[in-house]
C-alpha cells in the first residue's frame, strides 16, 4: 500500500517531504494507517485529535491512544477538547455539524500557527462514494457527484485511492492497533445507513463498485472543470461588474441554451438555490422589478440587466438631525461633511454627484437626513415653479429600485427638500449670480 500512497502524492505533484502535513487522528483504523504510511515514507508531520467527550471514557482512551501514537512515531502531538453539545445549541446546528466545524477551525489555526503546508484527513474511496451517493438524494449538481477532491486548499486526502477493506489489510498485516467508534455502528446517521444498507447492495450488482466509481469520479471532476473553464468564459462577456453591483445581461440570458444552469453558475456563489435560479429565467420577459433573495444577497429583474446585491444594511429607521454646529455626521456606510463658505464669483452649485453647493441664506437649521417617501415632492432642477414627485423623477430617470431603495433626502428645516442626495438639487436652492454664502454637503459612501 506504500507504494500507491506515494503514486498519490505524486500524481498530485506534492513535495511533502518539504511541506510538513497536520494529521488528523481520531485513533480509528483509518487515521492510524495514514500516520503508520507518513512515518514509513519519511514524510514530517504533527498529530492533532479532537476530544469531545461524546463517548465519556472511551473519548479519553482514545486521546491517550492517540497521544502514545504519535509519541512512539516522533510526531508532535495536538490536542484540544470541546463542549460541542453547548456550540450546537448556541448555534442552533446539529451535534455533527458542531463538531465539524469545531475540529476544522482548530486544525487550520494549528495549520498556521505552526508552518504546516497541508491538514490531512483520512477519507478514503468508501467516503467519497458515500458522499456522492448521499448528495444524490438530497439534490446536487455535477460538483455534487464526483466525490471528495484528493486535495483542496489546505486539505490533502492521502487516502482517495484506498478502499476501505484495502485499509483493514493493511493494518493487520503490520500488526497495527486501533480504536473502536461504536457510533459507526449505529444506523441512526445517514451515512452510517447509505455504508451499511444500501452500499452493500450495489456491491452485490458490481463487486468492484469503489474501484468503478474512482473512475468515474474522476471523468465527473475533469467534465466539471471543462464546464466550468467554458462558462466562465461565457459569463466575462455577460457579467458586469461596477461598485458594488453585478449586472447580468437579461438578452445575453434569454438568448442563450441552457439559461438556467448558466445563471446558476453564476449566482450559486451568493446563495441562490437551483430552484430560485428556474423562477428567475421564468420571470425575465415579465415585468420588471421582481426582486428575489438570498441569505446574503438580493437579485433585482431590471429592464435590461439582473442585478445583484449584497444585501444593504438599513442605514436609519428614522429620521437625523443635523443642528447648525455640527460639521460632520456619521451613518451606516456613509459620512456627511458640511461647510460653509464664501465666494466672490459663481463656483457653480453641483460639484459631483456626491457633493452639492446649496445656498446658504435660504437654509434654516436644524436640517434633517431620511430616506425618500412615496409621496415626497421639491421642484427639480430647471423647472420653475413647478413640483414633481419624486416617484415620477426616479421612473423619468429609469432609476432601478435597488438605487430608489438606497436614495435619501435632505431637507431644510421647513421641510423642504433641497437636495434629493447624489440625484438632484431642488431649483429653489440654487446657487445663482450674486448669492456669496454656501453650504456644501458632501457625501463620502464607506461601504
Amino acid at each position: 500500500m506504500l507504494d500507491p500512497f506515494l503514486t498519490f502524492i505524486n500524481q498530485h505533484k506534492l513535495d511533502l517531504k518539504k511541506q510538513p502535513c497536520l494529521l488528523t487522528v481520531s485513533g480509528g483504523v483509518d487515521s492510524v494507517v495514514m500516520l503508520h504510511l507518513f512515518q514509513k515514507a519519511g514524510f514530517p508531520a504533527g498529530v492533532a485529535h479532537c476530544n469531545f467527550g461524546l463517548r465519556e471514557e472511551e473519548s479519553e482512551g482514545d486521546e491517550q491512544f492517540v497521544k502514545t501514537l504519535a509519541n512512539a512515531s516522533g510526531f508532535p502531538f495536538y490536542s484540544k477538547r470541546f463542549n460541542v453539545k453547548s456550540f450546537a445549541k448556541e448555534k442552533g446546528i446539529s451535534t455533527q455539524m458542531a463538531a465539524r466545524d469545531l475540529r476544522y477551525g482548530w486544525f487550520e489555526e494549528l495549520r498556521a500557527g505552526n508552518n504546516y503546508s497541508y491538514i490531512a484527513t483520512a477519507h478514503h474511496a468508501n467516503d467519497s462514494l458515500e458522499t456522492t451517493l448521499l448528495n444524490l438524494t438530497r439534490g446536487t449538481g455535477l460538483a455534487g457527484l464526483h466525490g471528495i477532491s484528493g486535495i483542496n486548499n489546505h486539505l490533502l486526502r492521502p487516502l482517495l485511492f484506498a478502499t476501505k477493506e484495502q485499509i483493514l489489510a493493511y493494518a493487520q498485516e503490520n500488526g497495527l492497533q486501533w480504536r473502536e467508534d461504536r457510533s459507526n455502528d449505529s444506523d441512526d446517521y445517514k451515512r452510517n445507513l447509505v455504508r451499511h444498507k444500501v452500499i452493500p447492495v450495489l456491491k452485490e450488482l458490481n463487486p468492484s463498485l469503489e474501484s468503478t466509481f474512482n473512475h468515474s469520479s474522476a471523468k465527473l471532476r475533469s467534465a466539471d472543470q471543462l464546464l466550468k473553464e467554458m462558462l466562465d468564459d461565457w459569463a466575462a462577456g455577460v457579467v458586469v461588474k461596477a461598485e458594488d453591483q453585478i449586472r447580468i445581461s437579461k438578452t445575453m440570458l434569454i438568448l442563450a441554451t441552457e439559461p438556467a444552469y448558466r445563471l446558476w453558475h453564476i449566482l450559486q456563489d451568493y446563495g441562490f438555490a437551483y430552484s430560485q435560479v428556474e423562477k428567475i429565467i421564468n420571470s425575465l420577459t415579465g415585468v420588471s422589478g421582481k426582486f428575489f433573495h438570498s441569505a446574503s444577497h438580493e437579485l433585482l429583474i431590471d429592464r435590461e440587466n439582473l442585478i445583484l446585491k449584497k444585501t444593504a444594511v438599513d442605514e436609519s429607521n428614522g429620521d437625523i438631525q443635523i443642528v447648525e454646529e455640527q460639521h460632520e455626521v456619521d451613518l451606516v456606510g456613509r459620512h456627511i461633511i458640511l461647510s460653509k463658505k464664501i465666494q466672490n464669483t459663481d463656483e457653480g452649485f453641483l460639484k459631483s454627484r456626491s457633493s452639492v453647493s446649496i445656498n446658504l441664506d435660504k437654509v434654516i437649521f436644524p436640517l434633517t437626513i431620511r430616506k425618500w417617501k412615496p409621496g415626497d415632492v421639491f421642484q427639480p432642477l430647471g423647472m420653475n415653479g413647478k413640483q414633481k414627485k419624486l416617484s415620477d423623477l426616479f421612473i423619468d430617470s429609469k432609476m432601478d429600485q435597488f438605487t430608489k431603495k438606497q436614495t435619501l433626502v435632505l431637507l431644510n428645516g421647513n421641510g423642504e427638500i433641497m437636495w434629493v442626495v447624489g440625484v438632484r438639487l431642488d431649483e429653489r436652492y440654487k446657487i445663482h449670480q450674486g448669492v456669496t454664502h454656501i453650504l456644501q454637503v458632501t457625501f463620502v459612501d464607506n461601504r
